[in-house]
């Protein structure tokens, strides 16, 4: 089984986010840099369905030459070579393009996405992707198993559980709770300096839409305390200050 991660460069969790001074676009001195969380999951399930067999594990990612960092540390997770695309990956229907344009020329079982990515939080690339390969894709996967030429897929919906058997191949984000993300030991580092990365140029997609400036969310606003034995000042904040009641 041969399967295809698509992982992206995202800022670490941690990192406090600030933009240009026109806000056309995030500042990026002094940002450590990580693979998106949700990514690291699916990388840890491809793992996961190919150990022990002849499959394969590629990872894909659509960035200029600062994210092979990122890419090697995949490999060092497990990933047996990596792609990127050297372009910067401006939306999701872009970098879509990208992964649906390698995967046409280099067929695979499965393409696996994280859920979505930390910093955008859009939930698209998924679903693009399986649209312009014209196979399934699932997204918000929170369990994965194989049997036989089918995938059986689980998903949370309102009030329970969705249970899907879809025909290979197809497209699956993957989100928490699909496997344990892995960390790469001593001998895992060492082989991915040596493992190969192919660096490959974008397909021209047309721009659809254009990002216009980014906006810091408002503080938060001031916290009152009441006791949680005076009833009363509690409804006259909420009654006067909050007017929600």
């Amino acid at each position: 089984m041969n399967i295809l991660v698509c992982i992206s460069n995202v800022p670490d969790t941690t990192s406090k986010i600030t933009f240009s001074s026109d806000h056309t676009s995030p500042n990026t001195n002094g940002i450590q840099y990580i693979i998106n969380p949700y990514d690291e999951i699916a990388l840890a399930k491809a793992i996961d369905l190919t150990e022990g067999t002849d499959g394969k594990v590629v990872v894909i990612n659509v960035g200029e030459a600062a994210t092979e960092a990122t890419i090697r540390k995949a490999l060092a997770i497990g990933a047996h070579q990596a792609v990127r695309v050297d372009a910067v990956p401006r939306d999701a229907w872009f970098v879509a393009h990208q992964i649906a344009m390698y995967a046409k020329n280099n067929p695979f079982d499965i393409i696996l996405t994280g859920r979505e990515s930390i910093e955008y939080n859009g939930t698209q690339v998924a679903a693009y992707v399986g649209e312009l390969l014209g196979i399934p894709s699932v997204s918000i996967a929170k369990r994965i198993d194989i049997e036989g030429d089918r995938a059986i897929v689980e998903r949370e919906i309102e009030g329970g559980k969705e249970v899907l058997s879809i025909p290979l191949p197809l497209v699956v984000g993957a989100a928490e709770g699909v496997a344990e993300p892995r960390i790469p030991n001593m001998r895992g580092i060492m082989s991915a300096r040596t493992k190969p990365l192919e660096v490959i140029q974008p397909t021209a997609v047309p721009e659809l839409s254009h990002i216009v400036k980014y906006e810091s969310p408002e503080p938060r606003g001031s916290v009152t305390l009441v006791s949680a034995d005076d009833v009363e000042q509690l409804v006259d904040l909420l009654h006067n200050n909050a007017r929600v009641i």
